[in-house]
């Protein structure tokens, strides 16, 4: 679990993101006690009226699919491995045939039959569905809180599954952190389907809730993220109009990772429906009832190579809710987090529905990197000059964002950039000037240069980053020392990864001493040659 303020946020983050999303798969149980453990409708789904909404995507990779009428041709060899597969591979749960009477007031999508549903409507959870994890502080992430299985930290309450994190402070004034986190691990796992829940996500800085799934048997495929993880919805505490739908595998790893966002309401002071789309060859995902994100290309590998496609998404899921407190991703909580009412996650219903059938029968696309081309001065940045005042907020070109608790405004006027900072913010990235779709070539030299004065003498860091490939750096992150006096920074550095058209520069300005305001222009990446 993990993996954009109002549009991207989710690709900007460092590498210590992509660490939120590992849960640890291998010799995973049910009760957790392994340690590594563009907008079209939807089908009809029950949707509660979100507003104006901002939809973003962002793949792991472009991809172009070739559309095919026919089986592909494949080898004996890959015919072998898969009929292998499939006969290795676990079973998903039996399924239940559900009449009118249960069905009644259920939104059924189009073409699918429900197959297992739990609308909490009990006085406590169904342990025939549900299992309570137990899980130490720093289990992954870095994460605060302890899991405890008990009714005090999940529980059922009118009508909906409350999972509740608390904040312990002993005689001592030492702090500590309990929550809860289910499953429906070996009780109900599906391997294709629709998978939906109605949430109210918590609301304050360093809560993380999750509604993802983890592989039946976490190790079929191997360790994490060979297992395949999938997250239906993320919400961060301090960022609530704003939910993550992500992928992990590999090896090595990588994400998809589409983010929706809301330009009216929020997450967390209202239910929203979030569903998964899950089919051999293709992974959607849902906000009331509106696709924002598809994604069809991913890989895994085990000692013996390449599994074949679609692995590993093609095993048997089970759901998880959890709700997590600190952490690389969220951060610690603050003097403004409250643990009452308020960071609690509230789950209306969990629903699964699948189709009568599924044609596993698929063809892994084929990958196409678009490469920007450089504009004739031979520089890959656009509006490297800051002459046109363009749109901060959007996908286009230049972005600035405000992450972990960093608070500040960015301007363009008279040829430069300028980045003014009130709070810096927890994380080197809280303050952050961004500008994507950077075309790396493999065995290509690059220079990056720019121009940079502060009204005080000061340091930011700049680095090129690699959001789509686990977050690697094609040139280091590398600090720079801003006088009062506009100064010229370049450095050159070689491109040693394979190639990747989705490149970003960037310049982060948070976690500093000083606040001082910053002027950056005349910012160019080039080949050199």
């Amino acid at each position: 679990m993990r993996k954009k303020v109002t549009k991207q946020m989710a690709m900007l983050l460092s590498a210590v993101f992509i660490a939120s999303a590992v849960t640890g798969c291998g010799n995973g149980s049910a009760n957790g006690d392994a340690k590594n453990a563009d907008s079209k409708a939807a089908p009809t789904t029950e949707v509660k009226d979100a507003g104006n909404v901002e939809v973003t995507t962002k793949e792991s990779e472009n991809v172009a699919t070739k559309a095919t009428t026919e089986a592909p041709e494949v080898t004996t060899e890959a015919t072998t491995a898969a009929t292998t597969t499939a006969k290795e591979q676990p079973s998903s749960q039996e399924r239940t045939v559900y009449d009118e009477a249960e069905l009644s007031g259920i939104n059924v999508p189009e073409g699918y039959q429900m197959v297992w549903h739990d609308e909490f409507d009990g006085e406590e959870l169904n342990e025939a569905d549900w299992n309570r994890e137990a899980h130490e502080v720093g289990w992954v992430n870095h994460e605060l809180q302890e899991y405890v299985p008990t009714s005090e930290y999940s529980f059922v309450k009118d009508g909906e599954l409350v999972i509740q994190p608390v904040k312990i402070v002993d005689d001592a004034g030492n702090v500590s952190y309990v929550s809860g986190r289910v499953n429906t691990q070996n009780k109900h796992d599906i391997k294709y389907g629709w998978i939906e829940a109605k949430i109210k996500f918590p609301q304050g800085k360093g809560f993380l809730p999750a509604f993802w799934m983890m592989p039946k048997e976490e190790s079929f495929y191997g360790n994490w993220p060979r297992c395949g993880e999938i997250d239906i919805a993320e919400v961060l505490g301090d960022s609530i109009n704003t939910t993550y739908g992500t992928i992990h595998y590999g090896v090595p790893h990588k994400q998809n990772q589409g983010t929706f966002s809301l330009n009216e309401g929020d997450f967390a002071n209202e239910y929203h429906v979030y569903a998964l789309e899950w089919e051999p060859g293709s992974i959607k995902w849902y906000v009331d009832g509106e696709m924002f994100y598809e994604t069809n290309d991913w890989y895994t590998s085990g000692d013996d190579g390449e599994k074949p496609y679609p692995a590993p998404f093609n095993q048997p899921f089970h759901v998880i809710l959890n709700v997590a407190v600190g952490g690389d991703w969220p951060g610690s909580p603050d003097d403004t987090t409250v643990f009452d009412d308020r960071a609690a996650m509230k789950v209306d219903y969990v629903r699964m529905f699948q189709k009568d059938s599924y044609d596993e029968n698929v063809t892994k696309p084929e990958k196409v990197l678009e490469m920007r081309e450089a504009d004739e001065t031979g520089n890959f940045v656009h509006n490297s000059d800051f002459s046109v005042a363009e749109e901060l907020s959007d996908d286009t070109d230049w972005v600035f964002y405000e992450l972990n608790s960093g608070k500040g405004s960015a301007e363009i006027k008279d040829g430069e950039i300028v980045i003014t900072t009130e709070n810096s913010g927890s994380e080197e990235y809280s303050i952050q000037l961004v500008q994507a779709e950077m075309p790396m070539e493999k065995g290509a030299k690059y220079k990056l240069s720019f121009d940079a004065y502060a009204d005080e003498a000061r340091q930011m860091k700049t680095a090129v980053t690699a959001p789509n490939v686990n977050w690697i750096r094609y040139f280091p992150d590398t600090t720079v020392d801003l006088t009062t006096e506009s100064q010229k920074f370049e450095f050159e550095f070689d491109m040693t990864e394979e190639s990747d058209d989705k490149g970003r520069v960037e310049f982060n300005m948070g976690k500093q001493e000083s606040t001082a305001t910053i002027h950056i222009t005349n910012v160019r990446l080039e080949k050199v040659n």
